[in-house]
């Protein structure tokens, strides 16, 4: 007999993920014990919103034994639980239930059918970016992103009637597979030259970083192989350049609430897994890959800012920004330093807020025909003036201008840059933030131009648009939190100091 050890499970290190899959499932049976469309889809809304609370509890939770007890390596060191992946998973609940109540009327308010799928696949995919933050193992890394993006792939084509809708499904799920290969390529490559999947191990159990420390490689071409095809893989979750001709093209076909649902969530549980690989794993090799994390910050930086000031469709110059907004994480990744770590989470948490509530106004204003151009945003300061100030506020803050959170969080990431000595890259960022400037002002601009709009047709829907409650309600937290952070940042500061990854 083939004697086996099974590992002990640390419930509390899993929790938040069986709240929202718990909710999910939840939503499923809704379904079927309630047949009146309407209803059914209001109360899948509520289980969502049960499971996310129990969720934000259970991180709470792991947040006060994380700060009395330390951090530490739960299910065979497969699971950590630390500061990091409780700030993480904080953005990530925070972006699920704001885009969950964006979405409880948007669906309606399109024409697009109202199914408690929707919610299901929403808490599916949060569940797989709280397992994301949390991996310690490159296996459970690659199931996490599975797990994330199945649900997004059937979202972003969620809008059956429209071909853009199922274009960008289609096209988020052949890219998305490829880099999910090319990640699987790159993990093979990783367990080839180390012997071990594990990120960081504990008595027992060798993990990448200790097997590096420990042992001299004579030849490291096959790790430094495998490292650059895992930046691949996760380089596209992201959206960082070259790896983000995906984004423009889905975001914009995407429903409203699902682009801002990747725009934050996605990004923030991609960079969690890029930041923990790299930090804990491959801290010692931080010379070889800090030059392409350069690369990259500069690529997405300058790409992404003058890719969007030619666009017209602002669905399309958000994803630009996204893009650009990527590089300004970057900064903070290649500092390599507990203070660009802090200041890359600080700007996700950020950044959250401010492209929720922006992608929250683009939900409302808009052609019948679900088309986002921008010159269709003519007048809106006439015609909607608290929509256009919103928006208008939210562009700014993502521009950086102070008294905003973007301001702080731009301050930090150069702050980073400038105290690891990365001044080449330090200029880039600040040449591009003078640059994004531009789109946003343009887009203001165009808000309150003083000329004439015929009311016809072609008159901007701004004018026919109405604010529902549950988005008035997104509109104002976002806009809250946005200038909360920018006028007295010290608790979110705090929050980002405190996120230490296990060690």
């Amino acid at each position: 007999m083939i004697a086996t050890q099974t590992p002990s499970i640390d419930w509390l290190a899993i929790a938040p993920v069986i709240a929202l899959v718990g909710a999910a499932l939840a939503v499923i049976l809704v379904r079927a014990m309630i047949r009146h469309a309407p209803r059914v889809y209001e109360a899948s809304i509520v289980v969502g919103f049960v499971g996310l609370t129990v969720a934000a509890l259970f991180l709470a939770r792991q947040w006060s034994e994380v700060r009395d007890s330390g951090s530490y390596l739960a299910i065979s060191d497969m699971v950590a639980v630390d500061g990091f992946a409780v700030f993480v998973g904080t953005v990530v609940l925070i972006a699920t239930g704001l885009v969950l109540l964006l979405s409880s009327k948007y669906l309606a308010r399109r024409g697009i059918e109202s199914r408690p799928e929707y919610v299901a696949l929403l808490l599916l995919s949060a569940a797989g970016m709280l397992v994301m933050s949390t991996a310690n193992d490159l296996i459970v890394v690659f199931v996490a992103l599975e797990t994330l993006s199945i649900p997004l792939y059937v979202l972003s084509a969620y809008d059956r009637r429209r071909s853009r809708s199922l274009e960008a499904g289609m096209k988020y799920f052949v890219l998305g597979a490829f880099a999910s290969a090319v990640l699987l390529y790159g993990i093979a490559l990783v367990y080839g030259a180390t012997g071990t999947t594990s990120l960081l191990g504990s008595e027992g159990n060798v993990g990448i970083a200790q097997f590096l420390s420990q042992v001299t490689l004579l030849e490291e071409g096959t790790l430094i192989a495998g490292l650059m095809l895992l930046l691949v893989g996760l380089g596209f979750k992201i959206a960082a350049v070259p790896f983000h001709m995906w984004t423009p093209d889905v975001y914009e076909g995407s429903p409203t609430p699902v682009t801002a649902f990747m725009a934050s969530a996605t990004k923030a549980a991609g960079f969690a897994a890029l930041l923990r690989i790299l930090l804990t794993a491959f801290v010692d090799y931080r010379s070889d890959w800090r030059p392409a994390i350069w690369g990259l910050a500069v690529l997405t930086l300058v790409v992404g800012s003058v890719a969007a000031l030619v666009q017209r469709d602002i669905k399309r110059m958000l994803a630009y920004s996204s893009i650009s907004h990527a590089g300004y994480v970057l900064i903070g990744l290649e500092a390599g330093t507990r203070q660009g770590l802090e200041a890359a989470l600080f700007y996700l948490l950020v950044y959250a807020f401010m492209t929720v509530g922006s992608f929250a106004v683009v939900s409302v204003v808009g052609r019948r025909d679900d088309r986002h151009l921008i010159e269709d945003y003519r007048a809106l300061g006439r015609d909607r003036p608290a929509l256009a100030a919103l928006l208008a506020f939210f562009l700014l803050a993502q521009a950086g201008v102070p008294p905003t959170g973007g301001f702080i969080a731009k301050l930090g990431v150069f702050a980073a840059a400038a105290d690891a000595r990365s001044y080449a890259l330090l200029l880039v960022g600040v040449v591009a933030s003078v640059i994004a400037a531009f789109f946003y002002l343009r887009v203001i601009v165009v808000m309150y131009a003083s000329e004439d709009v015929e009311e016809a047709t072609e008159a901007p829907a701004a004018a026919r648009a109405r604010v529902d409650a549950p988005t008035a309600v997104v509109l104002a937290v976002c806009a809250a939190f946005t200038l909360w952070v920018g006028i007295l940042p010290t608790v979110t500061l705090e929050f980002a100091r405190h996120a230490h990854l296990v060690n």
